[in-house]
């Protein structure tokens, strides 16, 4: 993909979570910008309570975050914080928790593919506002012939693959939504109160999931195309994400509580 010849106003398109000031990737403006080692690297997520994901992900993900499908356009979002908590993985070093799976959406930043409506393609950009980038990097963009760098041209894949999973995942979602698999659920907890009596339940969280009756009242062969398309087992590691519903409460009500604690005086 061209780094060269960018338009000078391309238009990030779908959800733009992270990217303030998307510029196009240029070897003549950023001949000297690259990526800088900094502290705290992924502390431009320790805002995001949820962030998209794209289907190949499931399993990995479900292991870490509930997945939900979220908005007109059913867009399957990894939940990472509840009640107010923001990003509850993201360490106070800027790093996420050990074990945890850190979504591509994620990885791929600063770069991101923004759409050219005048040439009717995708350039590649990046995020100028990122506090990672810099002069005299440690990760050139550009070698001293304006040549993207192997590190360049491993990132703009990155973002080529991505997009690509992003055209697999809108086809899945339009799979469930016309089999009309999805239907809206809510996720709630029941607090204690001071005297150890259980308080009015609260709703945490309202979103789309794939309803398991209506999955299990699936004509022959509705199942048998979620079969062989790979659907089924991406269904099935959506639905047992859910159940890091708990997970991420009890840490959340943790975390109150620790704050909500006297300090020490001793």
């Amino acid at each position: 993909m061209d780094t060269t010849d960018a338009p000078a106003d391309p238009q990030l398109s779908g959800n733009v979570l992270f990217y303030s000031q998307p510029e196009p990737l240029s070897n003549e403006t950023h001949a000297k910008l690259g990526l800088r080692r900094i502290d705290r690297p992924f502390a431009f997520a320790a805002n995001a309570q949820a962030v998209p994901l794209t289907v190949t992900e499931f399993p990995l993900a479900a292991l870490s975050y509930p997945i939900i499908f979220a908005g007109e356009r059913r867009q399957p979002l990894a939940v990472m914080g509840v009640s107010g908590e923001a990003n509850m993985f993201i360490q106070p070093n800027g790093y996420f928790e050990v074990g945890v799976y850190v979504p591509a959406y994620i990885r791929r930043y600063p770069f991101v593919l923004a759409n050219d409506s005048a040439r009717e393609q995708l350039v590649v950009c990046i995020d100028r506002a990122a506090p990672m980038l810099g002069d005299l990097p440690d990760l050139p963009f550009f070698d001293p012939a304006g040549q993207p760098t192997d590190y360049t041209r491993n990132c703009i894949q990155f973002c080529n693959d991505y997009e690509t999973e992003l055209r697999r995942t809108e086809s899945f979602v339009t799979l469930l939504t016309e089999f009309d698999l999805l239907d809206v659920r809510k996720t709630t907890y029941t607090p204690t109160n001071p005297d150890g009596s259980q308080a009015q339940p609260q709703e945490v969280a309202e979103y789309f999931a794939v309803s398991e009756d209506r999955l299990k009242a699936l004509p022959d062969d509705k199942v048998r195309a979620l079969l062989d398309n790979g659907a089924i087992s991406q269904i099935y590691a959506h639905l047992t994400s859910l159940m890091g519903w708990d997970r991420l409460i009890s840490i959340a009500l943790a975390r109150q509580a620790a704050s909500q604690r006297p300090a020490n005086l001793n």
